[in-house]
Formats: structure tokens, C-alpha cells, sequence
């Protein structure tokens, strides 16, 4: 990995967000912002491999963050069509002002995302980086079968909650409760969260056969901490206990990130 490639992948993620933050001020809407989160890593990774020469890890590699990616930017432009702001980014626009937070926007939302891009994904800049031949490593198989497992929890959590969603804004008498609690949700409430975490760890032992791809780990641990502690379990916890009373009796008997069997309230 040289600085060269650093600096390439860094104008590529900025070109991105600046785009995307050029739309966001057309539409008056920042949470244009989350789709394409997960295409900033795949166009890091894309650039570096083939700017450095594809080989058989790189092919690997590109496979899995290209399954992610899509995925997930499928799933979250799916989920937002045809709503609102995200009540975070609407919150931070009635702080500032609509006349000042068009431009405050691309420094607290898209640049600041855009350097967790560059941060994250060093696992992936430095194997998409390798130097050939690069054949895939029993690494690489363990970090496939570490991501498969990541991939999918997520993937079925997220069509879980999806399928909750609709059944609920249909209403009815067959229509669920205010809280979902069945299916990978009975184990924890944010399996989808713990599985993007698996997943990244898997990217990080792809790197692991890398010289200092050791070093990579801060990438799938910043990766974990957002998830539980920033944006994720953390914020999503106190909104949800603070609109739905059930919630609070969710969250005592079952385990706020790592799938375990539920808890056992005394009656």
C-alpha cells in the first residue's frame, strides 16, 4: 500500500460525498447519505485492486465487498423511499437553521463519513494492495467463511425486520406487536448489527496475510464501537424505550448485541 494509492482512494471516497452532498442541498435531505455508504468501500477497494493488478485474493475480496455493498445499498434505498429526512439529520437541521446547515452538512455529515470510509476500510485497501501472485490463503477461507456467516445473519435480520414493518403498517388483526421479538430477533435486539460486525472481521483476516495486516484490526473494532456505542444499539436502544413502553421489557430479557437465549423476567 503506498501513499499514491492512499491519496487515489481518499479523492475517489471525497468525489463520492461531494456528489452526493450536492443532491443532498437539491433535495433538502442528508440521509441521502446511508445507501451509498456501503458503495465508498466498494469503490476503495475496486480502485486499489485495479490500480495495483487483480489476483486471485483481490477476485475473492472484490466478490465480498461487491455482495455486501449492493446488498446493503439495495436494502437501505429500498427502505427509504418515498420518506422523510432521517429525524437525526432533521434534528441537526432545526439546530442550525436551513440557511446554514446546507453547507454545515458536508462537514458533519459527508466529509465526516467520508473519512471513516478511508479509516474502516484499511483492512481492504491493503489486501486489495497485495503483490501477486497473491493465491488465495487459508486466511482468506477463514475471513470468507467468518464474513458468510456475518453476511448472512445480517441479510436475514434486516428481511425479518422488513417483513415486521410491512406487516404492522398493514395493519389488521393479524398485524404484529409494537416490538419485534421473533425469529433472530428473539436473541438480540439488533442481530443485523452484530452481523455487520462479523462481517467486518472477516474483511480483517483477509488482510491478515498481508505484512502488518495485524495492524488493520483498529478498522473492525472503530466498525464494532459505531455499532454498539455511536449510531447503532446505543441510539436506537434510548428511542425505542423512550416510544414504545414494551421495549423496556425487551430489553431486559434479551441481549442488546450477541444472539444468546432470552432471559428468564421473573413473573
Amino acid at each position: 500500500m503506498t501513499l499514491d494509492l492512499l491519496i487515489g482512494n481518499g479523492a475517489v471516497v471525497l468525489a463520492l460525498m461531494t456528489a452526493l452532498w450536492a443532491a443532498s442541498v437539491f433535495r433538502k435531505d442528508a440521509s441521502i447519505v446511508d445507501p451509498w455508504w456501503s458503495i465508498g468501500f466498494l469503490l476503495v477497494t475496486a480502485h486499489t485492486a485495479f490500480r495495483t493488478g487483480l489476483t486471485p485474493g483481490k477476485t475473492l475480496l472484490l466478490v465480498l465487498v461487491g455482495a455486501w455493498a449492493l446488498r446493503l445499498w439495495l436494502h437501505l434505498l429500498s427502505r427509504s423511499r418515498g420518506k422523510a429526512e432521517d429525524p437525526r439529520y432533521a434534528a441537526f437541521r432545526r439546530k442550525y437553521g436551513a440557511d446554514r446547515y446546507w453547507w454545515v452538512s458536508f462537514f458533519q455529515v459527508f466529509l465526516l463519513q467520508g473519512v471513516l470510509v478511508v479509516l474502516i476500510s484499511a483492512p481492504l485497501q491493503l489486501a486489495a494492495a497485495a503483490r501477486g501472485p497473491d493465491p488465495v490463503s487459508l486466511t482468506d477461507l477463514t475471513g470468507l467463511a467468518l464474513f458468510a456467516t456475518g453476511f448472512v445473519i445480517e441479510a436475514v435480520a434486516d428481511a425479518q425486520l422488513q417483513t415486521f414493518r410491512a406487516s404492522r403498517d398493514r395493519g389488521g388483526p393479524s398485524a404484529p406487536g409494537p416490538v419485534l421479538d421473533t425469529g433472530l430477533w428473539r436473541f438480540s435486539r439488533h442481530p443485523n448489527y452484530f452481523g455487520e460486525a462479523v462481517l467486518w472481521w472477516g474483511f480483517f483476516l483477509c488482510a491478515l496475510d498481508q505484512p502488518a495486516g495485524w495492524a488493520t484490526f483498529l478498522a473492525p473494532a472503530l466498525m464494532t464501537f459505531l455499532l454498539v456505542k455511536v449510531s447503532g444499539v446505543a441510539m436506537l436502544d434510548a428511542h425505542l424505550a423512550a416510544t414504545r413502553p414494551e421495549y423496556a421489557e425487551y430489553i431486559r430479557r434479551t441481549s442488546g448485541f450477541v444472539p444468546r437465549p432470552p432471559r428468564r423476567l421473573p413473573s
